[in-house]
C-alpha cells in the first residue's frame, strides 16, 4: 500500500485532494490550493481492497465511485486519470 501511494504523491504532488485509506493511510496529493484546518474540500476515501483492485486494473474507477466502493467528494476529487497513470506505472 506504501509503494501504492508513494506513486501517487510522485504522479501528483500537491496538497488539494486527502486521499484516505482507512484505518491505514492518508496523503495529500493534486496540485492546487492547500487545506490546513478541518475537512478538506476534497475527499476521497476507499477501503485497501478497492485500492488494490483499482491498481491491478479489476475495477474501473467509475464502477467503484457508482456502487460506493469510493466516496469521492469535491471539484478535485475525480481521481480516475490518475489511477490509470499509476496502474500503468506498476505494471510497465
Amino acid at each position: 500500500m506504501k509503494a501504492i501511494l508513494s506513486i501517487v504523491s510522485e504522479l501528483a504532488p500537491g496538497h488539494a485532494v486527502e486521499l484516505r485509506i482507512p484505518p491505514y493511510a492518508a496523503i495529500q496529493c493534486v496540485e492546487g490550493p492547500k487545506h490546513t484546518r478541518g475537512t478538506p474540500p476534497n475527499v476521497v476515501e476507499m477501503n485497501a481492497k478497492t485500492l488494490f483492485a483499482l491498481t491491478n486494473g479489476e475495477m474501473k474507477w467509475s464502477d467503484a465511485v457508482e456502487n460506493g466502493a469510493i466516496h469521492a467528494s469535491g471539484e478535485r476529487s475525480n481521481l480516475e486519470s490518475l489511477f490509470s497513470s499509476v496502474t500503468n506505472r506498476i505494471h510497465a
